[in-house]
């Protein structure tokens, strides 16, 4: 056996997986253990259950990888301190940090005090990671490849192309210049300023026009290669630590923007309690904008210079589904390839996979066509729950009941939701990434006109501009939208056909859009046959999928999907083959 422990650490999303011979078994994300969205520690809990679910000790684990290599262009940092040499001891004091965060042995001791330690480190580069990330678990013998984020070693983008198991890097954005940084810094100006607001921008902007375009472009820079330069005196990520809080916490990034922002814009930053006006949904749709115009220079210009016609995508700006759509529409490509955890957590399996291809493990790759990587529950663990939890759920005023047959427990169900009804579905194994597939999921209604309204009210107690999404049968996307694909993991948002938005007005956004799943009868069986008895129902091949949880991370456990099913307005939990449905509504 030679196991690989792949971590992403003390930075967003931290995470873990766990590789045998090459071939992935297990993957998670720290919050979904923590509770705490975007754990950013270390992945203490991740790692023990990729463990367990690989049956071994840390005793057994040959190789760990984090995504992260201290000396990444070194030279790079070198000659910006000291070309800039106000900046000196900011970043001496950011590598040592980063020193200091990357001891691994101690943190590994601390966790396993009385096992032997017999694993050796591998610091992988944090924009290699992520290429691989993508490239190496895709269906592609070769791609282009691009990443694209905030920053990760001194770099906030890489590109170049993959051969077969090579990755060939020839282009690179360096500190302090970020596309990623330009959409957290627009994000945090128009009003929220939580990490990860950025798909809030991305929602809000169909409703605003483009009166800041222009400005946009004299803040974002378009090179003739593909690169991109920012106009820092709108910015202060250079000239201060912008580090996010790491001990026990979501990351908590300080201002990007400073004050000649305001006076470019020629408006006040929105404070998170005030409320939106035409401003804000201007500034939102241009910041969209801008990304994409940024977006496909690159894109048209790797296409142009590496004439590849597959395309394979990673970084935290992969994670941007409108964008995403164009892709067809707006470059040469005509495969795209995008992780399900295409942002910081997915680096844990990149960096584990250059280690395993550099071992020799990928002659065959695996090939990632699904997202259910986390743990799962056995009937007796669920029968338990429900035992231990009889009085509670009685006195809420439901009822419990086991369904033996699947076919029924489909039929039933998909009644449920053709009749208005909110459903809290939770199977199999929790998804990787950040979107709920099938396995953690509240579904609904997708016909319903009033049903965004129901489930804020009910459940989700979110922005009423956000969209939810449509999941609908691989074999059916032609036939509802005007683009057709495998999207498994909701990273693209495609135009839904005219003469079908009136049909699903819950799932189509203002711009006729949906960011759409596709389900495969192959990848998940139970969530295909729930989805095919809503069409026999109702002749409508979707359900309205968005994420089980309300206001923190989705739901992992029974325990959590039971929790969040009594305290909110859900009508019905199916956990695995039982039901526990409201008799006295609330």
């Amino acid at each position: 056996m030679s196991f690989i422990l792949g971590i992403n650490a003390f930075h967003a999303d931290s995470s873990a997986c766990i590789l045998n011979f090459g071939k992935l078994i297990a993957a998670a994300e720290e919050e979904r253990f923590r509770r705490i969205k975007h754990w950013s520690g270390f992945p203490s809990e991740s790692i023990k259950y990729c463990l367990n679910e690989a049956k071994i000790s840390i005793s057994e684990v040959s190789h760990i990888t984090i995504n992260t290599d201290p000396f990444a262009n070194f030279a790079k940092k070198i000659i910006y301190s000291i070309t800039n040499t106000p900046k000196f001891i900011f970043f001496k004091n950011r590598i040592k940090t980063h020193f200091e965060r990357l001891n691994l042995l101690n943190e590994i001791r601390n966790i396993f005090p009385s096992k032997q330690l017999n694993f050796k480190i591998h610091r992988i580069e944090h924009h290699l990671s992520h290429l691989a990330s993508s490239h190496l678990l895709s269906p592609f013998k070769n791609s282009v490849t691009i990443s694209v984020d905030g920053f990760g070693d001194f770099s906030s983008g890489a590109w170049g192309i993959a051969m077969e198991n090579k990755i060939k890097v020839y282009g690179r954005s360096f500190f302090p210049h970020s596309l990623g940084i330009f959409y957290q810094a627009m994000t945090q100006f128009i009003g929220f300023p939580n990490y990860g607001d950025e798909y809030k921008v991305m929602g809000l902007a169909p409703y605003g026009k483009d009166r800041f375009l222009n400005k946009m472009r004299s803040i974002v820079y378009l090179k003739k290669d593909g690169n991109y330069l920012l106009n820092l005196d709108l910015f202060s990520h250079h000239k201060k630590n912008m580090s996010f809080f790491l001990n026990k916490s979501s990351p908590n990034f300080l201002t990007l923007f400073n004050k000649n922002i305001e006076k470019y814009f020629g408006i006040s930053f929105r404070k998170e309690d005030e409320p939106l006006k035409e401003v804000h949904y201007d500034l939102a749709y241009s910041t969209q904008a801008m990304y994409e115009e940024a977006f496909f220079n690159l894109l048209n210009s790797t296409h142009s210079k590496f004439g590849i016609d597959n395309l394979t995508l990673s970084g935290g700006c992969a994670m941007n589904s409108v964008a995403n759509g164009k892709i067809y529409r707006k470059s040469p490509y005509k495969k795209i390839y995008v992780q399900p955890a295409a942002g910081d957590a997915g680096g844990a399996i990149g960096s584990a996979y250059v280690v395993a291809n550099q071992l020799g493990f990928l002659k065959e790759r695996q090939k990632m066509n699904h997202a259910y990587w986390g743990p799962s529950f056995n009937i007796d663990y669920n029968n338990k729950l429900l035992s231990d939890n009889q009085s509670k759920i009685n006195k809420a005023g439901c009822i419990a009941e086991y369904i033996k047959s699947d076919d029924k427990l489909f039929n039933l169900t998909a009644e449920a939701i053709s009749k208005g009804l909110v459903v809290g579905w939770f199977q199999g194994r929790m998804e990787w990434g950040p979107r709920a597939l099938g396995n953690r999921s509240i579904l609904a209604d997708p016909r319903r006109v009033d049903m965004k309204n129901i489930l804020n009210t009910k459940i989700k107690r979110r922005e009423s501009f956000r969209p939810f999404a449509p999941s609908i049968l691989r074999e059916e996307v032609l036939e509802w939208f005007e683009e057709d694909d495998d999207v498994p993991f909701m990273t693209h948002v495609f135009q839904i056909k005219k003469n079908k938005r009136h049909l699903i007005p819950a799932v189509t956004h203002l711009d006729g859009s949906g960011r759409l799943q596709t389900v495969s009868l192959l990848t998940n069986d139970k969530f295909y046959k729930l989805i095919l008895e809503f069409k026999k129902l109702t002749g409508v091949p979707i359900v309205l999928n968005t994420s089980f949880n309300e206001n923190e991370p989705i739901v992992c456990r029974p325990e959590e999907a039971l929790e969040t099913f009594l305290r909110t307005k859900m009508d019905l939990l199916v956990l695995e083959n039982w039901i526990i449905k409201r008799v006295i509504k609330i």
